[in-house]
């Protein structure tokens, strides 16, 4: 049976590499949020991993970062840029923008023949959502069109220093994606419930458990057929939406709309946390601490 791989978006590093929250150190000997994420990873099994960053800071990025893993567990880097587009399309004239999450997927394709999961570098997930995904995906090594999820509980993915934008879930019965919806400026308020105005300006209400992505995915290689598919589709389109960007939920949510796909939405009690302000960095600094003294880590991880 393949172990599946991970892939890590760290493609958005860019022009902030070399000092910012993606190589803060923030664990008790200097470790970053990436560097627990790949440790929980190798502990659930994946059998590789791939960093899709951008050519700008490869040899930077291949020294401090992968050096670090390589002994580890099998590394490969792929290459997100802007100009990497199908067939007969260029880049539209004045266009900076990134092209989005699931483009930066795309670019794994060809080193990606097994289930696979997408994660981003400068969120930390817990050791649950990584071992939960990984025994998911092996069951998945035969199959095709069908996908998974970490839904997070969103009481379990506040700041404290401001409100946060959220992928809330939707899901059936049977516990299966029927919609991903995002919605800004959620907070818990002084009454302890958790909110967000939606788009009528109506304020609406979730409950603690309500799942939310936080871009944990899992994939099976046929999503990079569909997602080269729907990236030429959009890409028709420019005209009349220049700022386009290509994020994961749009053709996941296309394919499960359309039933060509199921996307199974796992429970994880894990808390997720990032530093999304300032002002976050040391109470991440100290939820990491709790964990390592709670025993879930070493004190040094590599």
């Amino acid at each position: 049976m393949k172990q599946p791989t991970l892939v890590v978006l760290a493609a958005g590093m860019g022009s902030r590499y070399g000092g910012l929250k993606q190589l803060d150190g923030l664990g008790p000997s200097g470790e970053t949020i990436m560097d627990y994420s790949i440790y929980d990873a190798i502990r659930a099994g994946f059998g590789k991993v791939v960093f899709v960053i951008r050519h700008t800071f490869e040899q930077e990025f291949r020294e401090k970062i992968i050096s670090k893993y390589e002994h580890k567990i099998p590394v490969e880097v792929v290459f997100q840029d802007l100009d990497k587009l199908p067939a007969g399309y260029t880049v539209p004239e004045g266009r900076e923008k990134p092209w989005g999450t699931n483009h930066a997927v795309m670019m794994a394709e060809a080193v990606v023949k097994e289930p696979f999961a997408v994660i981003n570098a400068d969120d930390f997930y817990g050791r649950h959502g990584f071992a939960t995904l990984a025994d998911k995906l092996r069951s998945f090594s035969d199959t095709r069109d069908k996908y998974c999820m970490i839904g997070y509980r969103v009481g379990n993915t506040l700041s404290e220093s401001g409100t946060v934008a959220r992928g809330v879930c939707q899901v059936d019965e049977r516990g299966f994606l029927t919609e991903v919806v995002e919605r800004t400026a959620i907070a818990r308020g002084e009454d302890g419930r958790i909110s967000f105005t939606d788009e009528n300006g109506e304020v609406q209400y979730l409950d603690d458990n309500t799942p939310v992505s936080m871009n944990m995915w899992g994939f099976t290689p046929d999503y990079f057929d569909y997602s080269n598919e729907l990236f030429c589709h959009f890409l028709k389109a420019l005209d009349t939406n220049p700022k386009f960007e290509y994020y994961i939920p749009l053709p996941v949510n296309l394919l499960v709309a359309e039933k060509k796909v199921t996307v199974e939405v796992l429970d994880t009690p894990d808390q997720w946390f990032g530093v999304t302000y300032a002002a976050d960095r040391p109470d991440v600094v100290a939820k990491i601490q709790s964990l390592v003294d709670a025993g879930e880590y070493p004190s040094k991880l590599f």
